[in-house]
């Protein structure tokens, strides 16, 4: 006959694993992605615009900080490990993309671009900051958590259909 903590053991040996996780960092993310891993609570992620200052101060995704190109690598050695887990966006996907190469190339190996950027966020109704987002009124949907639910439903489906196509 098996001592206890042995059926113990086996018993949760024949389970599957039930602990929840954050979703992954995905070398290029929607902003599903970003919005999934900032519900996750404890995000453990740094977000980066680097577009002109101007651009920044007038409308950016909330609690992203401004890391110009020009000084993009330098800054993000001077305040990241490595590891950090960053998703980047620029004034398009073009620049995000590069934004993204020179951080890996200068030794960043969790980064993430954010495709679509600052406009694919906003229609999402994820939230901004900004000169121009304090004087815009947030969509319907961010009053109400049903209509807020369902319309992220909505775009997240649109948006898996585009990755399986």
């Amino acid at each position: 006959m098996e001592n206890p903590q042995d059926l113990i053991q086996k018993a949760k040996d024949a389970l599957p694993n039930l602990t929840p996780t954050p979703p992954d960092l995905k070398k290029e993310s929607s902003v599903h992605d970003l919005k999934s891993r900032l519900e996750w609570g404890e995000p453990a992620l740094t977000i980066l615009d680097v577009r002109p200052r101007d651009a920044y101060n007038d409308s950016h995704i909330l609690g992203a900080m401004e890391f110009p190109m020009d000084e993009l690598v330098d800054l993000a050695k001077n305040n990241f490990e490595a590891e950090r887990d960053l998703y980047v966006y620029g004034a398009n996907d073009a620049e995000t993309s590069e934004a993204a190469a020179q951080l890996r190339q200068a030794g960043f190996n969790s980064v993430a671009e954010l495709k679509g950027g600052l406009q694919a966020w906003k229609e999402i109704a994820g939230p901004t900051e900004g000169i121009s987002d304090s004087r815009t009124d947030a969509p319907p949907q961010s009053y109400n958590v049903a209509e807020n639910v369902a319309f992220h439903a909505k775009t997240q489906e649109a948006d898996f259909k585009g990755v399986k196509e």
